[in-house]
Order: structure tokens, then C-alpha cells, then sequence
């Protein structure tokens, strides 16, 4: 097993401790508070524990404020990390708001052409994305890539993972097969750079079995789930939101295949790891119990289908707000469902 120095690195218990030593030896706002905060809540984030993350960076960004004032290299990245979280969360506009000010702050401490400028590029370009406003997402990753090839070359993991994001984006515009060119394209890099065993490739997994079902290559799709499911299983055996991903879209593929009860299974499987992780309010829950309204539907369970898609809906509308695509998407299915009633 894993001595202790090893261990205790990923340790919350020791870093607990460690913060409260500090909090006890030290006054007020100290940096080795704020720093012993910022490496408690990086590692309650990297375990999905969001609530306990975030009141961990906001403590630590109080107190870097105070000793450092606005324009310092922690502010900056409290406020992209907080960005981060929020994103994962479904909390776009908090998160956009936190990345474009990270930005400010680093292009005010390192200049225009540091990497830390590409990372919050590319951080604005997937909320964008998530907002549905695709050519500004574009514009973003664009600079980023430009970036990125510029500082790293061409074959770096960071390129493989802006092309990753622009293939969705080409995606969603319609574009599904020089998306999925470019995600095969991405994920080639990644492997060569990182291994297979590691988040950055699960996620290209994840993107291209997206791209082969939108071009209706369904079993090549489901090959890709099942091999991210088995890697995320393995190197997050704790349960993690990237583990309902992956449930979600092999349920999506059993849909499109017509295995509907298949599909409800893994949706349903999806929805407990979305609650678990993300909380019973989030957009994925929401959205994860109207996929779950579809696959009643395509049983002919019309009127259990109605009830669920008005639940799931409910969630998304509070918690993305009426205006988002996967509101109008969601709304059009239960059009669709209530006609068959």
C-alpha cells in the first residue's frame, strides 16, 4: 500500500488538522492560513465535495485580498478555481463572472503572453459554450489553441484539450464530422502525452463517443462509454460527477438503439451519482430525470413520462433559468410527449 507521506498528501484529515494548527498558531488574516485553506479546498474539490470547497477558497481569497490587495498571482488563482467549481456545479454566470475577473488579474501580473492567460481563455470559452453562445465559445478557444500551440507545440496535452472543446462546439453548430475529426485528433494526442489513466483522456473519451452518436455510429459511441466508465471507475473509485457522465450517455445510446428499459436503467443509475455528488437541485439532475421522462415515453408509459419531464424541468428552469437551450429542448420533448397522451 501507500506510505503515509504519500497518503497523507490526499489526506483531508491531515489537512484539516493542518489548518486548524495554523488557525491556533497564527491571527487573523495570515497567508499560511490562506494557504493551508487554499490546499484544503482543492482537495475537497478534487473529491467532488463542492460546499467544503468553496468556503475554504473564499476564506483563502479574504485573506489573500487583505495581504496582497487585488492584483497577486493566489487572487487570480482563487478566482479561477472558484470558476471552475462553479462550472462544474451548472452556476455558469458565477463562474463566468470569477474566470473573466482571474483573467483581468493575471494579464495584470504576468502580461498578455503567459500561459495562465490561455488557461482562463480556454475556462471562458467552455462557459460560454455551456451558455449556448457558440461563436464566442469559438472565439475563445481559438485564442487559447493559438496560444497553446504558440507556447507548448503541436502535440501537447493542453492543445489536445481546446480542440476537444472547439469539436463540441462544431457539434452543436452542426458540423458532426469535422467534429469528430478533431476529437479523434485530440484524443490521439492526449494518449501519446498522458496515458490512458488519466482525466484528461476520459474526457476526450467522453467527447468523442458524443461525436460518433451525433453522426449515428452508435456502437463505436458505446465502445468509448464503456472504456471511460471502466478508466474513471479506476482511478476515481469514490463516486464522481464524471462517472455519471459517462452513465448518462451509454442510457443516451441504448435510447437512440431503441433499449429503452436499458436506457432508464442507466439514466436512473446516473441521476443517484448527480444527487450524490452535485445535489438533487443541479442541471444535470434535472436533465438526467427528463432523459429519464423519454425513455418512460418510448415505453409508452405517456403519462409517467409527463410527470417526470415536468419534474426534471422544474429543476433545470431554477437552475439554469428559462433561457437555456437544454430548457427549450427539454420543453419541446414534453410538447412532443403530451401529444401522444
Amino acid at each position: 500500500g501507500a506510505s503515509w507521506r504519500e497518503h497523507r498528501k490526499v489526506c483531508t484529515w491531515d489537512l484539516e488538522r493542518k489548518l486548524e494548527r495554523e488557525r491556533g498558531r497564527l491571527e487573523g488574516e495570515d497567508p499560511a492560513i490562506g494557504s493551508a485553506c487554499l490546499e484544503l479546498g482543492a482537495l475537497y474539490h478534487e473529491q467532488d465535495r463542492f460546499g467544503e470547497a468553496e468556503e475554504r477558497y473564499e476564506e483563502a481569497l479574504r485573506i489573500f485580498l487583505a495581504v496582497n490587495g487585488e492584483v497577486s498571482e493566489h487572487v487570480a488563482g482563487l478566482c479561477a478555481n472558484l470558476g471552475k467549481l462553479y462550472d462544474t456545479q451548472g452556476r455558469v454566470d458565477d463562474g463566468l463572472r470569477m474566470q473573466k475577473r482571474a483573467l483581468r488579474v493575471y494579464r495584470r501580473v504576468h502580461g498578455d503572453g503567459h500561459y495562465t492567460i490561455a488557461d482562463s481563455l480556454y475556462s471562458i470559452g467552455n462557459l460560454l459554450w455551456r451558455k449556448g453562445e457558440l461563436e464566442r465559445a469559438m472565439g475563445k478557444y481559438e485564442e487559447a489553441h493559438a496560444m497553446y500551440v504558440g507556447l507548448h507545440g503541436e502535440d501537447h496535452e493542453n492543445v489536445a484539450k481546446v480542440l476537444g472543446n472547439m469539436a463540441n462546439v462544431l457539434k452543436d453548430q452542426g458540423k458532426g464530422a469535422e467534429a469528430l475529426a478533431m476529437q479523434q485528433k485530440a484524443l490521439d494526442i492526449k494518449r501519446r502525452t498522458l496515458g490512458s489513466d488519466s482525466d484528461d483522456f476520459v474526457a476526450s473519451l467522453l467527447n468523442l463517443g458524443a461525436a460518433n452518436r451525433g453522426q449515428g455510429m452508435l456502437d463505436e459511441a458505446l465502445a468509448r462509454f464503456e472504456e471511460g466508465l471502466g478508466i474513471v471507475r479506476r482511478i476515481h473509485p469514490e463516486r464522481s460527477v464524471v462517472e455519471g457522465k459517462f452513465l448518462e450517455s451509454i442510457g443516451s445510446v441504448y435510447a437512440r438503439q431503441g433499449r429503452h428499459a436499458d436506457a432508464l436503467a442507466w439514466y436512473q443509475k446516473a441521476h443517484w451519482i448527480y444527487r450524490k455528488t452535485l445535489g438533487a437541485e443541479s442541471a444535470d439532475a434535472g436533465g438526467v430525470i427528463c432523459k429519464s421522462a423519454g425513455a418512460l415515453q418510448g415505453q409508452g408509459e405517456v403519462d409517467e413520462a409527463i410527470a417526470k419531464y415536468e419534474e426534471g424541468l422544474a429543476i433545470q428552469r431554477r437552475a439554469v433559468g428559462d433561457e437555456h437551450p437544454c430548457v427549450a429542448h427539454s420543453l419541446y420533448n414534453m410538447a412532443l410527449c403530451k401529444a401522444e397522451a
